[in-house]
């Protein structure tokens, strides 16, 4: 059983019994979320970008535990903050206590908030206790997804919707039909005036285009 909760933006946690996993942790927009109170072993950082990397050095250093990101981001945060990182690249399943991850890939820039490089963005599948997610992570509509469905069968996925650095509620419900995942988590949107989406618009797009999957709707959390 895995407990899926939406953060804000395109920061996620999942939970699994006693362990808990954080994706793009930007959360201190959330005043309801206290990360200080999850049993958090890992982070997972998609690319590192502001709107991603978020608090993941906070929670990182006062929990002691590792930030799993591409080569060149994850040396950069040990180089410069001292954090336990797990340096991957894309392609391989990597094994954790709680079940295992894949970098995949996304269309996307990636730089530190500095502006030094950072290796490439990517999409990451998570498999917890059988149940395998997909973080988009920020990306076009990509021709990759329907290999990543045929090689991983993802269950659930987490897709960006609001366009303009992203693939927008159109291609996303493309994105989901090609996944051929049976659930839907939009992200990714609402959280500047550049990526205003709408959620019904959105629905009726993912029920038009896949018969049998659903939507699960959630508003971005803001402080």
């Amino acid at each position: 059983m895995v407990d899926i909760r939406y953060i804000h933006h395109s920061a996620f946690e999942f939970k699994n019994n006693d362990k808990a996993i954080l994706i793009d942790p930007w959360v201190d927009k959330n005043s309801d979320y206290n990360w200080k109170d999850s049993p958090i072993t890992d982070i997972f950082l998609t690319h590192a970008h502001g709107d991603h990397l978020g608090n993941a050095v906070e929670i990182a250093k006062d929990k002691d535990i590792p930030i799993t990101a591409i080569f060149e981001t994850a040396n950069y945060l040990k180089d410069k903050f001292g954090v336990k990182i797990r340096p991957v690249g894309q392609g391989g399943w990597i094994n954790y206590s709680w079940g295992r991850a894949i970098f995949l890939p996304a269309f996307h820039s990636n730089s530190l908030p500095d502006g030094t490089y950072a290796g490439v963005a990517s999409s990451i599948l998570l498999d917890i206790d059988n149940v395998r997610i997909f973080h988009a992570g920020d990306t076009c509509l990509t021709s990759e997804m329907k290999t990543i469905r045929e090689l991983y069968a993802p269950q659930i996925a987490l897709l960006p919707i609001g366009g303009n650095y992203t693939m927008d509620a159109d291609h996303a419900a493309l994105a989901a039909k090609w996944l051929g995942v049976k659930t839907v988590v939009p992200m990714h949107y609402g959280t500047f005036p550049e990526i205003e989406a709408d959620l019904k618009r959105f629905a009726s797009l993912i029920s038009l285009g896949n018969t049998n999957c659903q939507i699960f709707e959630q508003q971005p959390a803001n402080k």
